[in-house]
């Protein structure tokens, strides 16, 4: 707090600010990051296969001009006329001149070969390049070698491994810290000491709830910090609402949850809240994951008590609904493929740590899935009905369906009911357009274009928020949700994944890997197939979430990457702990809470984040846990706790979401464009938020919120100026700077107990008398008034102890 002493303009301020953020360590060179291989596998790889690699592929009968475009190394070598990509700068690179140049004779891929490319697959190329060219670099078996990927170590079953011996027996409390002190003493390193109990009691806290402790809770177990307290402390926490919204957040971004489409168009979706509600319920409860998983993938399949269960089970399979789609695309059957794709993408990643959806053009250049293997999938979800509900109006050439959920289900209503004067209102206004058209097209006149589609989309959205409610006004309820078709089908395989080009038929059914069961012909496989991964002997699901949990709790995944155990993903740190967590969780019936309890009762949760420069020199990355990694808090958790802080936080769980109120006919930007900001207006966690593809709030995707258009187990951590900036300027953060410099003047009317508290408040934990001369001469030096103790409260939520998880 000493910074703050010689702050005497906004620019010092900043300043100050900036060097209360350590500098960043010297890291070791790490490959590309999940989030642009997955963007590279989903986005660049099939446009790639689908329009060059019939030229420029070591499989092309002819290499064209000596350019390959399927290895980075080939890529960055160039062909015949040198260089075609400048890493990161695609404004100076030949590849994308090529690709928009109007010229036939040097526009690539010509005419003859389909050319020119479609804009959005040229947009895909720029931010591809713009991303530093992200590919993996491990190569598949080269031809004529055995494929040796099956005995690849996350496809082989787990199994249980007896902690080993270490030398110094007092320190581990726990088994996973013996496993994890073995490793440290054969690299001959020794763990940090323990972090200090505030800080401690507030990581606990962060991690559980989302939230900081209430300055009484940081007092009491000050007062008794002992380890009993502190079990009893996660026990609390992991009874408390609050923890369904802190994890339901991370499953959210496993299972691309968003409100709305993305895309071209990013047509809302005014349902999708009801997922997102099963998925905090589910945590809360404790539902057994495999369960959890059967039911988001096949949950319309299972017998149900009553109407209210049979709802939970339709709302959870929205799980395959709340994808990204293409809704202007005019080729039925290419929408489609896509949206099967991305389900077998989300699916296969989110459970099995899989990039299945790589075999769509081709097997799968690393993992032991064929072609074959991925048309069998996309049968299953060819024969499901995906219920996504949006209208037909202008740019929506997909509309969809909603499941609609009887009264019975006992589910919430997401909108007010529909007074008199509100039907009045809509009928009225379709009456208006109805006339309108009539009047353009009197004597047969032809309205103007833009005109017709004007009326023709008001009358669609006014006509669909009417049907929306029944005759008494009541809302009708409804679900995204997926159920299987009356009649199934197979897919042909297309060939390079072109819908132009079929080949042969493929029965549906599961991987190969997973023996190749066929389904009944009655049905689409999609139960057999959640039955499969959510089997106790399936290798992968099992080790993949308990890997996501230790992610969220030390920062680094055992598997660092946690959405692709395949080939070309990490290996694990500690195979031997990852097994043994993974065979011990589905033994005590797949408990998500349970296994947190674990992992937090162990010593190594509860080591500080100190530096250790020789275990630094040793292992920069922290791989081996000698330390817990410091983080900065996420996007959901600094806004939550700015709220919580100022007392402004509405922890009352929404009816609904704010998308709700507009429609399935209005494309997600113009949303937030009315009325103020919903970050600024609307007080709740952060996890009921509306959550836009197209247009993210600010603040979250600031902080480093992933976009929702593919599954993200392990977000990014960025720390740029924008951020501090935002802290300092934002009319939102000074609302509640003025908040909570009033609540703490009410609090403690003496200046210096007043300091002492917010100190509590903000960083729970008491401040030394040093920190508190240094605040009351920051607030003295602003004229020590309001303005200053809210001044002073901006810094402390801009300071480094603040923003820092651990």
């Amino acid at each position: 707090m000493s910074h703050l002493q010689k702050s005497s303009s906004p620019w010092l301020l900043v300043a100050a600010l900036a060097a209360l953020w350590p500098a960043p360590q010297a890291r070791a060179a790490e490959p590309p990051p999940a989030a642009d291989l997955a963007f590279f596998e989903k986005e660049v790889r099939p446009v790639l296969a689908r329009h060059c690699h019939a030229c420029h592929a070591a499989t092309a009968p002819e290499i064209r001009s000596g350019l390959r475009l399927d290895s980075r190394a080939a890529i960055l070598a160039g062909g015949d006329g040198g260089e075609v990509v400048v890493v990161g700068q695609p404004a100076r690179s030949r590849l994308l001149e090529v690709l928009t140049s109007r010229d036939p004779d040097v526009q690539m891929p010509p005419k003859s070969h389909g050319g020119p490319l479609p804009s959005e697959a040229v947009a895909t190329i720029e931010e591809w390049i713009r991303r530093g060219v992200p590919m993996p670099t491990d190569e598949p078996p080269a031809a004529g070698r055995p494929d040796t990927r099956a005995a690849h170590w996350s496809f082989q079953p787990p199994r249980d491994h007896a902690p080993p011996t270490v030398a110094d027996a007092s320190w581990p409390r726990t088994e996973i810290d013996r496993f994890l002190l073995a490793r440290l003493e054969s690299a001959g390193l020794r763990p940090v000491a323990e972090a200090d109990p505030a800080t401690l009691f507030r990581r606990i806290h962060f991690d559980l709830s989302g939230l900081p402790p209430e300055p009484a809770e940081v007092e009491a177990f000050l007062a008794d910090p002992s380890r009993e307290r502190l079990l009893a402390e996660i026990d609390r926490l992991l009874a408390s609402p609050r923890f369904g919204e802190r994890w339901g957040r991370h499953w959210l971004d496993v299972a691309r949850y968003a409100e709305s489409s993305g895309k071209e168009t990013d047509f809302a979706y005014p349902h999708a809240w009801r997922y997102r509600d099963y998925v905090v319920r589910a945590l809360n409860a404790d539902m057994p994951f495999d369960q959890f998983a059967m039911e988001q993938i096949a949950g319309d399949f299972f017998a149900a008590r009553d109407d209210r269960e049979r709802a939970e089970l339709l709302v959870a399979t929205g799980f395959l609904a709340v994808g990204a789609k293409s809704h202007a695309e005019r080729n039925r059957l290419q929408f489609e493929m896509d949206v099967v794709d991305e389900q077998i993408d989300a699916v296969t990643q989110a459970f099995l740590g899989l990039t299945v959806a790589c075999a769509r053009c081709h097997d799968h250049k690393y993992d032991p899935i064929s072609q074959r293997d991925y048309y069998a999938l996309a049968g299953i979800f060819r024969s499901t009905d995906t219920r996504y509900g949006t209208i037909r109006v202008v740019q929506n050439a997909n509309p969809g369906d909603l499941v609609e959920l009887p009264r019975t289900a006992g589910q919430p209503d997401g909108v007010p009911p529909l007074d008199d004067r509100g039907r009045e209102f809509l009928e009225n206004q379709l009456d208006r357009l109805a006339d309108q058209f009539a009047s353009l097209t009197a004597g047969g006149g032809r309205p103007d274009p833009g005109q017709a589609i004007r009326n023709r989309t008001l009358v669609a959205t006014f006509s669909a928020r009417l049907e929306s409610y029944a005759a008494d006004g009541t809302p009708r309820q409804f679900a995204m949700a997926a159920l299987d078709r009356r009649v199934p089908r197979d897919s042909p395989l297309f060939l390079r994944g072109e819908v132009e080009k079929p080949g042969v038929v493929v029965p549906r059914g599961l991987p190969a890997l997973a023996g190749g069961t066929r389904p009944d012909a009655a049905e689409s496989g999609r139960l057999e197939l959640a039955r499969w991964i959510a089997a106790a002997d399936n290798p992968l699901t099992a080790r993949v979430i308990v890997n996501r949990v230790w992610l969220q709790l030390f920062g680094r995944g055992l598997v660092n990457s946690p959405d692709n155990f395949g080939v070309a993903g990490e290996p694990p740190s500690h195979p031997e702990l990852l097994d043994h967590l993974a065979t011990r969780f589905v033994a005590d019936g797949w408990k998500i809470k349970g296994l947190i309890r674990r992992l937090m009762a162990s010593r190594t949760y509860a080591l500080s984040t100190r530096h250790d420069p020789q275990a630094f020199e040793i292992d920069p990355d922290n791989v081996l846990r000698w330390r817990m990694t410091p983080a900065r808090l996420d996007a959901e958790a600094i806004r939550d706790g700015i709220l919580f802080t100022a007392g402004t936080l509405d922890l009352r769980p929404p009816a609904g979401s704010t998308v709700e109120n507009f429609g399935e006919g209005l494309a997600a930007a113009r949303l937030l464009a009315r009325g103020q900001p919903l970050d600024e207006t609307v007080f709740t966690r952060a996890i009921y938020l509306p959550a836009l593809r197209g247009t993210p709030l600010e603040p979250l995707a600031l902080f480093d919120a992933p976009s929702p258009g593919v599954v993200t187990g392990d977000r990014p951590e960025t720390t740029v100026p924008a951020q501090s900036l935002y802290l300092l300027n934002d009319r939102f953060v000074i609302r509640q700077a003025e908040e909570a410099a009033a609540w703490l003047a009410e609090e403690e009317p003496n200046e210096r107990r007043r300091a002492a508290r917010a100190w509590l408040r903000f960083f729970g934990r008491q401040p030394s008398a040093a920190e508190i001369d240094a605040a009351l001469d920051f607030v003295r030096r602003r004229g020590q008034t309001t303005k200053a103790w809210t001044e002073l409260c901006q810094a402390l939520w801009a300071s480094h102890e603040f923003l820092a998880r651990n």
